[in-house]
This record gives C-alpha cells, sequence and structure tokens, in this order.
C-alpha cells in the first residue's frame, strides 16, 4: 500500500490526512508545531513529527503556504530524490486577493519542479476546500481531485490513493494544466471571498 508524508497541519494536511488513512495507507504528518502534527491522525497507520524529521512517505504533500515552499525544500535537499512531491498550493497573491503571484506562463507547480528536478511533481488537491476533502463531498456527490504531471505512474500512485479514500480521483493531464489548475482554484477563492458561494462548496465531476 502506498505511504504518505503530508508536511504542514493546516485544513488542507488533515484533509489529505483523512483520505490516506481512510485508503489503507501509511501517513506521516511533519509540522513545525510537534502536536499540531499529532493531531491529525492516530492508530497503526499514523506518525507524526516535526519538519526535519526523515520522510517515510513515498508521495510527499507539500500542504503548506505556497512561499513556505522553498525553505522547506531546501531543509530537504538532497533527501527527496525520487519522491512524487504533491503540490496543492495555490500561488494567490493575499495581499490584493486579485491576481497569482507566478508568471503568467507558469505555475507553483512548474517553479517546485525547477526547485526540485529529482522529484517527480505532481499537481493535485488545489481546486478543492479543506471541507470537501475532508467530507469526501461536494453538496451530494463525491469530491473530485483532479491530477496533473508528467509522470504516469506518480500520477496513477495518486489517483489510486485518492479513489481508495473514497473520493474521485482524475488525470487531468501534463504538468503544463498546473497553470489552469490553479486559475480554477483561484476563481473558486475570489467567489467564496466574495460570498458568491462558500467555503464548504466546490469543484467537482457530476456523475
Amino acid at each position: 500500500m502506498t505511504s504518505i508524508t503530508i508536511i504542514g497541519a493546516g485544513n488542507i494536511a488533515a484533509g489529505v490526512a483523512r483520505i490516506g488513512l481512510d485508503a489503507g495507507a501509511q501517513v506521516q504528518v511533519l509540522a513545525r508545531d510537534a502536536e499540531k502534527a499529532a493531531a491529525l491522525g492516530s492508530g497503526e497507520s499514523f506518525t507524526s513529527g516535526v519538519v526535519g524529521d526523515e520522510i517515510t512517505g513515498e508521495l510527499v504533500v507539500l500542504a503548506l503556504p505556497y512561499p513556505a515552499v522553498p525553505e522547506v525544500l531546501a531543509q530537504y535537499a538532497g533527501r527527496l530524490d525520487g519522491k512524487v512531491l504533491v503540490d496543492p498550493t495555490n500561488p494567490v497573491d493575499f495581499a490584493t486577493f486579485d491576481s497569482l503571484v507566478v508568471p503568467a506562463d507558469s505555475s507553483a507547480a512548474a517553479q517546485i519542479a525547477a526547485l526540485a528536478p529529482t522529484t517527480k511533481v505532481v499537481k493535485a488537491f488545489n481546486t478543492n476546500f479543506a471541507s470537501t476533502l475532508a467530507s469526501g463531498k461536494v453538496a451530494d456527490q463525491s469530491t473530485t481531485v483532479l491530477v496533473a504531471g508528467d509522470d504516469n505512474d506518480a500520477k496513477a500512485t495518486l489517483v489510486d490513493l485518492v479513489r481508495a479514500g473514497g473520493l474521485k480521483g482524475v488525470d487531468a493531464g501534463s504538468l503544463k494544466r498546473a497553470r489552469e489548475l490553479e486559475a480554477l482554484g483561484f476563481v473558486q477563492m475570489t467567489l467564496a471571498g466574495s460570498g458568491a458561494t462558500q467555503w464548504t462548496t466546490g469543484f467537482t465531476l457530476a456523475d
């Protein structure tokens, strides 16, 4: 069974941890605050620690604010070779909430791939609000997780994990599609931020 390490202990981390545990995966959570990491799971399949500890997961989910990612990647330099690096970040300019902070012809995922060239970067979970990962539902539909990346085996591993965790997993194409996924995530955030939708709703593909 797939093993997963989640770096971060916020709401997205909690949602992904739940998916992993429901899928029967070995789940490790690492965070700056050891108590917050430990609070995201329990049982024999769950371990926790602090950022800097050795990573045990085959999949490594960067459940962090986008600006925090480079520091964490630098801390793990040389220790991520061959890992599948899952990027759920939305690189939003939170000062204005009106733009993304990556170049128009790039994406956060592409920037991360450049910083960690010995990993297999996959974009996923950024089009999902944390509440829909935790519940597995958008209204009466199963939550859909879109997965983009250039390594087909890496994508398949994550899609299989998502499906085993009770959600829909869909291959959204190459890592180039991360740009569009980040735009979709951004639009959902601005809609919820303006009150046009709720933070408990979100994107899914209807049956």
